[in-house]
């Protein structure tokens, strides 16, 4: 009976399939692209469509092949197997790729390859939408030519925008652990487009890199606070420096507005903390304030005043720009100037512990008697002191490579 179940088993988990895997997606300019495979690329979460495990049942050599004209994004959606398991005969039931896929992909998808070759036809016609707010150039080394990408502005009375937006929104899916689809028909949202120009034939055709959502929050009495929700750079682009140009090109577009008080982000993730660090710094290294003999004074009401009012930044955000400034104008390997710097940052990282400390305290008084409370507080102490040196360590860490970048810039 057992080596029977182990069988049956065994031959269930050849039709699992990993669906990061399983799932191609590609950004289609030509029709070579189709068969070509460098153009593909995958998803890194699919927990979201697919369940934690990320597995798909019942097939064996799934694809869910997903490819996007590269500019109006229209979908070709199919999937493939090699072989599907039986429902008579081994009584199970293999997963519906297809309508979890349908979920998040709008109505009006292509499922032949002929019919979304024709669309690609008619991509020359194919312009981005809204306002344009900046150009810039990035050297390509394998086309060996300067690129031009372009950023817009674009809102849902564009003509077009609302289905093409329907159509970007579903790689959020696959690339931002935590995404969500936002209510369109909230007029506080702004969408920032990044576009590529590329030629074809002859013609100038946009192809699609990545975007931001900004959502404007009401600020009492006059003001707004835009708070960046979700920004995506698409895979094939990843690297190129376009995140940059995205966030600081926003950045730019609120500064020239006298209502916006400043801007945040929901729930940031790492590497757009980063990115923040990088472009908030190079904004604000000019600024009189941030001079090398201001900075060695320490933080002040200054920086926050001038950050806040001259470009934007809160001032949570100006702080972190001041300690990776000061950190390059300290001669790390002077003693004195290192100790003053590690003091200064760690006094700022030493706030979330004294206010638990606080907490722990309170809730003790009531629990347990004096002499305990001492000995656990010394154990405290220590392991606290531990953990501030790592978070110190780790931050120094981060704010050099910010400024390496910074020197390359």
């Amino acid at each position: 009976f057992f080596s029977g179940l182990t069988a049956m088993e065994k031959k269930l988990a050849e039709y699992k399939c990993n669906t990061n895997e399983a799932i191609q997606l590609k950004l289609v300019r030509f029709p070579e692209d189709l068969e070509d495979e460098n153009t593909t690329f995958n998803p890194e979460y699919s927990h979201q469509v697919f369940g934690d495990d990320e597995v798909a049942f019942g097939y064996k050599g799934l694809k869910i092949l997903l490819y996007y004209i590269a500019g109006n994004l229209s979908t070709f959606f199919r999937v493939e197997y090699t072989s599907k398991v039986n429902e008579k005969f081994d009584c199970v039931e293999a997963d519906d790729v297809e309508s979890k896929i349908r979920e998040i992909i709008p109505p009006g998808f292509c499922t032949n390859t002929d019919d979304f070759v024709s669309l690609l036809e008619k991509e020359v016609n194919f312009k981005p939408f809204g306002m344009l707010l900046h150009t810039y150039s990035i050297h390509n080394e394998e086309a060996g030519e300067d690129i031009t990408y372009q950023i817009y502005k674009a809102d849902m009375t564009c003509p077009g925008f609302r289905e093409y937006h329907e159509r970007l929104q579903t790689f959020l899916m696959w690339f931002i652990e935590t995404a969500s689809f936002i209510d369109v028909d909230d007029e506080r949202w702004n969408y920032f487009l990044v576009f590529e120009k590329y030629n074809k034939d002859g013609a100038t055709l946009f192809a699609t890199v990545g975007y931001m959502t900004v959502y404007n929050y009401y600020v009492y009495p006059d003001k707004t606070r835009p708070r960046v929700s979700q920004m995506l750079i698409l895979p094939p682009f990843q690297g190129e420096g376009h995140g940059a140009q995205l966030l600081e090109t926003v950045h730019r577009y609120y500064m020239s507005s006298p209502t916006v008080l400043d801007i945040t982000a929901e729930d940031p993730s790492e590497n757009y903390v980063k990115l923040r660090d990088f472009v908030l710094v190079k904004l604000c290294q000019d600024l009189l304030c941030f001079s090398p003999v201001k900075l060695m004074q320490g933080f002040s009401q200054e920086m926050v005043t001038e950050a806040q009012q001259k470009l934007k930044i809160n001032k949570q955000h100006t702080r972190r720009v001041y300690e990776i400034l000061r950190l390059r104008a300290t001669n790390m390997g002077d003693a004195e100037q290192s100790r003053s710097y590690r003091l200064d940052v760690k006094r700022r990282l030493i706030g979330p512990y004294k206010k638990k400390q606080r907490e722990l305290a309170k809730m003790r008084r009531c629990l347990r008697p004096e002499e305990m409370t001492n000995q656990l507080n010394q154990i405290d102490l220590n392991l606290q002191r531990e953990q501030l040196e790592e978070s110190f360590q780790q931050l120094v860490s981060d704010y050099r490579r910010v400024l390496e970048r910074l020197a390359q810039a």
